[in-house]
């Protein structure tokens, strides 16, 4: 199945790393690729994978943390039936599946001690022996490695094996977060906007509003391209209106209705709304009567004009939150269609929604 992510950017930073891997994609040696969640550890070790003499053989790809500790073993080494109860039949593991190709193993940092061990053996010599087997088998497999973590405080904290380091750490390849790559944010969100517009059937692309645009290029992006891509796919769904995006929500969890936190009380992010039309970053508080108060720090001096300021505020950010959908609006502040068309009109806000 061909993968519809690309490796996209072209910030000094990532451009770096990416040729680092290019480099070392040629030597048939190990390479660790260490990365936070979402930069793209697994399309880097496909980069590898491709550019290498070995590109047209398989690449296979395990993820370590997807396995109780019990499987890990028979799935990187195989086994022999009888091995252990449940295993009715021989099964080959993925070292020998990756013979004469790479093994990509993903999350590295969460294997076992007695995992690491077997796994040192295996790179040393190139040998493995399925479980309940008593002869090894000898494969020719490339490894290339991901993970999160920095392993040489893991193997100062006694929890992963130093020799097991020194054979992979042949080259290291680390992919920056994207709060350090900000010049490529409006690249892959016009990408990604794009794609999706192209999957929705819609004609046309007019990007983000330019107040759109700087919400993301200020955002923390603690998913890195991952957490991107879907804020941008999200977003670009959700816009039925002509025009450039002009509404984006970076926590799809946010709502005034959220469940509360094991604390009793509802997180701090629950007070923080999706960008919107009317504003990219204004704070909404929690609740109801975080609201009237906030109203009231801010505005005329007289009475009327502070209520019609809460009331302006509270249709423009509901609006906002249910993507314009009137009917839904009005609904979710317990009016009929017809006064909030009114209230809509006394405000000046028909336009907003047209």
């Amino acid at each position: 199945m061909k993968r519809s992510t690309q490796v996209i950017g072209q910030s000094g930073v990532f451009l770096d790393a990416l040729e680092r891997a290019s480099r070392a994609a040629g030597l048939d040696r190990p390479v660790l690729v260490i990365g936070e969640r979402g930069t793209g550890k697994e399309l880097v070790a496909e980069r590898l994978h491709h550019l290498s003499p070995r590109w047209d053989q398989p690449m296979v790809t395990m993820n370590c943390a997807a396995l109780p500790e019990t499987l890990i073993e028979a799935e990187l080494f195989g086994h022999e039936a009888g091995a252990f109860t449940g295993a009715t039949k021989a099964r080959v593991g993925r070292f020998e599946e990756a013979d004469g190709g790479t093994l990509f193993l993903d999350e590295l940092g969460t294997l076992s001690m007695g995992a690491q061990e077997r796994l040192l053996r295996a790179v040393e010599y190139g040998e493995v022996t399925r479980i309940g087997a008593s002869r090894p088998i000898r494969v020719d497999v490339r490894i290339v490695a991901a993970t999160n973590e920095h392993l040489p405080d893991r193997v100062e904290a006694h929890t992963f094996r130093a020799d097991l380091l020194d054979r992979l750490c042949f080259e290291v390849v680390t992919l920056p977060p994207l709060r350090a790559r900000r010049s490529d944010i409006p690249v892959l969100a016009d990408f990604f906007g794009r794609r999706m517009a192209a999957e929705l059937g819609r004609d046309e692309w007019m990007g983000f509003t330019p107040e759109m645009q700087e919400a993301m290029r200020e955002h923390r992006w603690p998913g890195n391209v991952r957490e991107l891509r879907n804020v941008v796919e999200r977003a670009v769904y959700r816009w039925e209106r002509p025009g450039a995006i002009g509404a984006i929500e970076f926590d799809p969890f946010a709502s005034p209705y959220r469940p509360a936190g094991s604390n009793g009380k509802r997180p701090e992010a629950a007070a923080t709304p999706a960008a919107s039309p009317t504003s990219a970053s204004t704070p909404v508080p929690a609740d109801g009567a975080d609201e009237e108060v906030a109203a009231c720090e801010v505005g005329p001096s007289d009475f009327k004009s502070r209520v019609a300021l809460f009331e302006r505020d509270l249709l423009t950010r509901s609006l906002a939150e249910h993507r314009f959908n009137q009917r839904a609006t009005a609904e979710a502040l317990g009016l009929s269609y017809d006064q909030l068309r009114h209230a809509l009109r006394r405000h000046d806000l028909i336009g907003a929604v047209a």
